[in-house]
């Protein structure tokens, strides 16, 4: 049973997302390290963050014609939104809001990137950044559909919208077990509102860094940050959804959601460095014809069984 925590969860769970995301960073570091044929070392590990002191103190990019309010509201919002979409998920037992449409919240949260990185690319009045502020509305629509089939799916096997309910649903089986194809579709949709990996297209090295390219200082660190919060938030959120939450023998239920998002991580950070970048225009065809009736199937699947009992 998930409860409302203190007040103090309400610093608490930025925190932990914060830490999640700097092991993640951390830990594709060490790897890239291991790949170049370096040594795997802690320097070679802490290599990202040592760049956040020269990123605080460096001078911003100056454009002809911003419109600096868009910009800057844009680059915010993408780390924004990650954090507030941890309010709802739980940690063990306690969230910090056990609110009745929880999963509404997340996927609102997520969808509010939307806005904040086409205002981060319409911006700085630049062609790169634009075409990369339109290259994830472009991926936006591809992915944002199977992904809500996919939390509607979890929604509809706990016949609720509270996160607390949907992990409480799963006694005794996993909704990742016999809903899989929601499950990778979730992942899937983690990695692309993350903008990393196979979908870093927005931010492609073709179009010199798309979104990021004209962003420096603090504006390319809020940035940067907000990729690997939404990705440490998604693997947290997948604990709940489809992996039974805090359940689990001997430990507590904070030690069991810490060990699940831990995994959840790993794999993600793997496919981070190991699937290709997919063009949003393949993506979307992939997704309209395939994803999108594979995941409207799958939500069928736990309404047809709760009409069965």
């Amino acid at each position: 049973m998930v409860e409302a925590g203190a007040w103090w969860t309400l610093l608490a769970a930025p925190a932990l997302l914060l830490g999640l995301a700097v092991l993640a960073v951390t830990t594709d570091a060490a790897l890239t390290a291991r790949d170049a044929g370096r040594p795997v070392t802690v320097s070679a590990a802490m290599r990202p963050l040592l760049a956040v002191p020269r990123a605080l103190v460096a001078q911003p990019r100056r454009m002809p014609a911003p419109d600096r309010v868009l910009w800057r509201a844009g680059v915010v919002s993408v780390p924004v939104a990650a954090v507030l979409s941890t309010l709802v998920i739980p940690f063990g037992n306690v969230a910090v809001a056990d609110l009745s449409v929880g999963l509404v919240w997340f996927n609102a949260m997520e969808v509010l990137t939307w806005a904040g990185l086409w205002l981060a690319g319409w911006g700085p009045n630049a062609a790169f950044s634009l075409v990369g502020g339109y290259r994830f509305l472009a991926q936006g629509l591809a992915y944002e559909l199977p992904l809500m089939f996919a939390l509607i799916s979890t929604a509809t096997g706990a016949q609720s919208l509270r996160v607390g309910d949907i992990a409480a649903a799963q006694d005794g089986l996993w909704y990742a077990v016999w809903m899989p194809v929601a499950f990778v579709v979730y992942l899937a949709g983690v990695l692309a509102f993350s903008f990393l990996g196979p979908f870093a297209y927005p931010v492609g090295q073709d179009i010199a860094g798309g979104v990021l390219s004209e962003t420096s200082g603090v504006d390319r660190l809020m940035l940067q940050a907000g990729r690997w919060l939404w990705l440490a938030a998604g693997a947290a959120m997948a604990v709940p959804l489809f992996l039974g939450g805090g359940a689990g023998p001997v430990l507590p239920a904070w030690a069991w959601s810490l060990i699940k998002t831990l995994l959840v991580l790993a794999v993600l950070v793997a496919a981070v460095r190991r699937l290709p970048v997919i063009r949003a225009d393949r993506y979307v065809e992939f997704a309209w014809v395939v994803l999108i009736p594979l995941t409207i199937v799958q939500t069928l699947v736990p309404a047809l069984v709760g009409l069965n009992r």
